[in-house]
C-alpha cells in the first residue's frame, strides 16, 4: 500500500499508508494527523485540507482544478506548491509522497 508522509508546521512526521483510490486527506483524518480537519468532508469546498506539496512530487500529483484554485483563495498563506489534500488521489506511483502542513492550520 503506497505512503504519504505528511509533515507538520513543527516538523513531527506521520508515514502513513494510504489505500490506492483514496485522498491524502482521507488518509490524514482516518489517522489523526492534526491540521488537516477537512470541514467539508472532502468535497473541494474549504481550504481546512490544504497542504504543500514536496517538489519532487509536485508534477505527479497533477494539475489544480478551477474549484481548487479556487478554494485555495481562501487558505491563509498559499504557494505555487499548495494543494487541497482532498483532490489528490493516491496511486501507487505516489508511494512515499511527502507533504507539509501550513503553519496556521494545527
Amino acid at each position: 500500500m503506497p505512503k504519504v508522509i505528511y509533515i507538520e508546521h513543527n516538523a513531527r512526521r506521520h508515514e502513513i499508508e494510504v489505500p490506492v483510490g483514496h485522498t491524502v486527506m482521507r488518509g490524514a483524518v482516518d489517522n489523526g494527523v492534526p491540521g488537516i480537519d477537512a470541514d467539508c468532508g472532502g468535497e473541494c469546498a474549504c481550504a481546512t485540507c490544504h497542504v504543500y506539496v514536496d517538489a519532487d512530487w509536485l508534477a505527479r500529483t497533477g494539475d489544480r482544478t478551477e474549484m481548487e484554485q479556487s478554494m485555495l483563495s481562501f487558505a491563509a498563506v498559499t504557494q505555487d506548491n499548495s494543494r487541497l489534500s482532498c483532490q489528490i488521489v493516491m496511486t501507487d506511483s505516489l508511494d512515499g509522497l511527502v507533504v507539509t502542513l501550513p503553519d496556521g492550520q494545527h
